[in-house]
């Protein structure tokens, strides 16, 4: 199954029943992937689970598949993360949005702070914000998530921690020099962890004392910082390697 193509489908699947792609995803299909009748392809509708699929029929943008039969297939993380990036300029959010879908983030949610370059406000946020949704749907087509990641509003950094948290969940802030690193930390009771991550001037010291207050335990990397870019993928990929799914069950610490 994860050699045949993977399609997001927005619509309820099941076995038996004959659907159209996708406008992108035909395009995709034929005019990249090349793909003609009686090729296979595995299709998921972000809730859990994959469907074996067959294409029917190609006429110029459309293609017809029949959707064959369901699979119990998951890979998602024994940890529920959340990445709370404050926006990046340029291309950056769209690479964080895609490797974090990839290194298995629950959520993402993108926040304004005070040092944001990018600034986004009314439909020019909605614009952005469908657009990273889209990158989390391709993310999981390419690394063969079958849930789709939540990707929320942007919303400010103090709002977004003025909002209650869950008692048992473990909240995180990369900085520079700070005591605590992974190893000294223990397990999430709750298997669920929060990050935030600053823009390209990290964040402000007020932003900094607030989250340290609602509770975010400062963490340090090591002795090198790290571009906004690198420091939300590096903790997550050690985070992984600590307490989530780069070790075996029986090693985790």
């Amino acid at each position: 199954m994860m050699n045949s193509p993977r399609f997001f489908c927005p619509v309820p699947l099941a076995a038996g029943i004959a659907i159209d792609l996708p406008e992108g995803a035909a395009r995709h299909a034929v005019r990249a992937l090349r793909l003609a009748p009686g090729d296979a392809l595995t299709l998921f509708d972000g809730r859990g689970g994959e469907y074996a699929a067959r294409i029917a029929e190609v006429a110029r943008a459309r293609v017809a598949v029949e959707v064959l039969a369901w699979h119990d297939r998951e890979c998602e993380a024994p940890l529920a993360i959340t990445l709370v990036q404050a926006l990046q300029v340029g291309e950056k959010m769209d690479l964080t949005v895609q490797k974090a879908v990839e290194l298995g983030v629950s959520r993402i949610v993108p926040v304004l702070s005070r040092r944001s370059v990018l600034r986004l406000e009314g439909e020019r946020a909605a614009r952005r914000v469908e657009h990273w949704r889209a990158v989390a749907a391709s993310a999981c087509e390419q690394c063969g998530r079958n849930r789709l990641p939540v990707v929320e509003e942007i919303t400010g950094l103090a709002a977004w921690l003025a909002r209650p948290c869950a008692g048992d969940t473990l909240r995180l802030l990369l900085a520079p020099g700070a005591a605590a690193s992974l190893a000294t930390l223990s397990p999430p009771p709750g298997q669920t962890i929060e990050v935030l991550i600053g823009a390209e001037g990290g964040l402000a010291p007020e932003e900094t004392a607030a989250a340290v207050q609602a509770g975010f335990v400062a963490l340090s990397l090591g002795p090198r910082v790290l571009r906004t870019e690198t420091a939300g993928l590096a903790v997550l990929a050690a985070i992984q390697a600590r307490w989530g799914d780069f070790v075996a069950a029986g090693e985790r610490i």
